[in-house]
């Protein structure tokens, strides 16, 4: 048994989406999250800038004795992936990869959304996923603008919200998408927004905060670091910004 914390980072809340869900699947697990939150957003920030951040934010989490981190973050993942997993090594580092290969199996119409962050648009991970998986299959992404910004506002329920959403999917519905694929993890808190502007268009939204999930419960089986069943787990929250973000950060966590 291993009763050392998993760690968690994003740009700022949205990786709480992820948290979530693998609080969901390891009940048990002490998780550790971090939301940076002075530098969010990261989607249109340099890679290199990105990359340094990201490195920052794992080895705080390294730091404070973490067994394995997932990095919650579209566009960190895409920046620098690579590079933590050869820093960290033997760390168990998990990152997001793009959902558009359920996406492409499933859709019907032949024609697949993607939102994300610019810089997560421009990755080499989403072109090479893109390439794999979307042959024969019309992919039609665009960046989320303001779409951060809205959930780290708490304006996810907002007319302005509604806005925002309809323009920046209006072009894959016009061609006739009926898969969007959410890749930022800021991005699910918009999903009654997006269910709404969708709605009766047989369109389905792909969220991989799930699978994200799954593939840390067959990192730690398989690496034999699952906590003792009977422990009574423990949440943290850190930030690089101040006291109020992190209280904020625990609220949203549960949803308050």
């Amino acid at each position: 048994m291993d009763n050392r914390p998993i760690g968690i980072y994003d740009s700022g809340l949205g990786g709480l989406t992820v948290w979530r869900e693998v609080r969901r699947a390891l009940p048990c697990e002490a998780l550790v999250y971090l939301g940076d939150g002075k530098n969010c957003p990261y989607g249109s920030r340099p890679r290199e800038e990105v990359a340094r951040l990201a490195d920052e934010a794992v080895g705080r989490l390294v730091a404070e004795g973490c067994k394995m981190v997932v990095v919650a973050c579209n566009t960190a993942t895409a920046a620098a992936i690579g590079a933590l997993r050869a820093k960290y090594a033997p760390l168990p580092i998990v990152g997001m990869e793009p959902a558009v290969k359920p996406a492409c199996l499933a859709t019907r119409s032949g024609v697949v959304g993607v939102l994300a962050t610019e810089r997560s648009l421009d990755g080499d991970l989403f072109r090479r996923t893109a390439a794999r998986y979307g042959s024969g299959i019309e992919v039609v992404a665009a960046p989320g603008r303001g779409f951060v910004e809205l959930v780290e506002g708490d304006r996810e329920a907002t007319d302005e919200a509604e806005r925002t959403v309809r323009l920046a999917v209006a072009e894959m519905l016009a061609r006739g998408a009926d898969q969007i694929v959410l890749g930022c993890t800021h991005y699910p808190f918009l999903i009654p927004v997006l269910r709404r502007v969708v709605a009766g268009r047989g369109v389905e939204i792909v969220d991989p905060s799930p699978a994200v999930a799954r593939r840390v419960v067959q990192l730690l089986d398989a690496g034999g670091l699952r906590c003792d069943p009977d422990r009574e787990p423990r949440y943290d929250f850190l930030t690089f910004a101040d006291e109020a973000y992190q209280l904020r950060l625990e609220r949203k966590a549960f949803g308050r």
